[in-house]
């Protein structure tokens, strides 16, 4: 387990670790909680994009199991709402105005 764990270490710290988005390609987040925190990835493509943590609020600790994943997933949204929304929004502006061109 410990050659396990060293060999993970080396793969998430040697290049290339993180790569750009690709506009128009579809995001996945994997998050997970614990009792001490919350952790999610952004991928794209199978290759990570970004990686994001935070420890829990001291309220937080008291949540059910399934609330602390929702809130997994919630703070994954808020820090990546850029990669997401924008993309999601450009696709939106250029299907209008292709709308008012058939018209």
């Amino acid at each position: 387990m410990s050659a396990d764990f060293e060999q993970l270490k080396v793969l998430l710290t040697e290049a290339p670790v993180l790569v750009q988005p690709k506009s128009g390609k579809e995001f996945v987040i994997y998050s997970d909680e614990s009792l001490n925190g919350l952790g999610c990835i952004l991928m794209q493509e199978g290759k990570v994009i970004a990686y994001a943590s935070r420890q829990l609020k001291l309220h937080e600790k008291n949540y059910p199991t399934h609330d602390l994943e929702f809130s997994a997933i919630v703070f994954a949204l808020k820090i990546w709402r850029h990669h997401l929304f924008v993309a999601d929004a450009l696709s939106r502006k250029s299907l209008f105005a292709l709308c008012a061109m058939n018209t």
